[in-house]
């Protein structure tokens, strides 16, 4: 019997993506820069008036109670979710298949359940300077206490859109699409060279 092999998940970043310290890092490194590579990328969206059941169902089958408010949202290190419109959040996981777990608990009744795994590449900046970058790119406030840890902002970059969740004191998720990725990571390490990055 032969058996089956799953393919090899190719990263869109791979001809730019040089491991290292780059830039100017003579006096230290401020930025880290990596792809994470989730294994589950998915957008969920209630009909109107049925978000706090599509919350529920997060909380479900995530485990992640996500709070009131737009932007809210909650990281663990293993899944982490976000809201970023009315009615409509972003939720991650490291493991596959969650598409299929949320199948059978989103009803159509309540909304919908879209995979964007294979259409998403997930890039983490951290460091004490990543606040400082990525307010290079969008005109939004990364201050901690404007934007805490888990909450989620949805912007666009030169019409590459993205979506950010804090996921860390110091770090940041930025999901954008893969056809975008390439230009993004390679504007993203422009961006860092004055203060010195290394890409793990």
């Amino acid at each position: 019997m032969v058996e089956r092999q799953l393919p090899v998940r190719l990263s869109p970043l791979e001809p730019e993506y040089h491991p290292g310290s780059h830039g100017n890092f003579e006096q230290g490194v401020d930025v880290i820069l990596s792809e994470t590579r989730p294994g589950s990328i998915l957008q969920l969206a209630a009909w109107p008036g049925e978000e706090k059941r599509l919350m529920s169902a997060i909380y479900k089958v995530a485990g992640l109670a996500l709070p009131d408010g737009a932007g809210g949202g909650v990281a663990n290190g293993v899944r982490a979710a976000f809201g970023f419109a009315p009615g409509k959040f972003t939720v991650v996981d490291e493991a596959e298949g969650l598409a299929a777990a949320f199948s059978g608990v989103v009803t159509p009744d309540v909304g919908t359940v879209t995979d964007l795994s294979h259409g998403r590449t997930a890039i983490r900046i951290a460091g004490p300077k990543a606040e400082w970058v990525l307010a290079k790119f969008f005109a939004i406030d990364f201050a901690l206490t404007a934007f805490p840890v888990g909450a989620g902002r949805s912007t666009t970059h030169h019409d590459v859109f993205a979506q950010i969740q804090r996921s860390g004191g110091d770090q940041f998720d930025i999901y954008v699409f893969r056809s975008f990725a390439r230009s993004f990571w390679k504007a993203l390490c422009h961006a860092s060279e004055e203060v010195g990055y290394e890409v793990q």
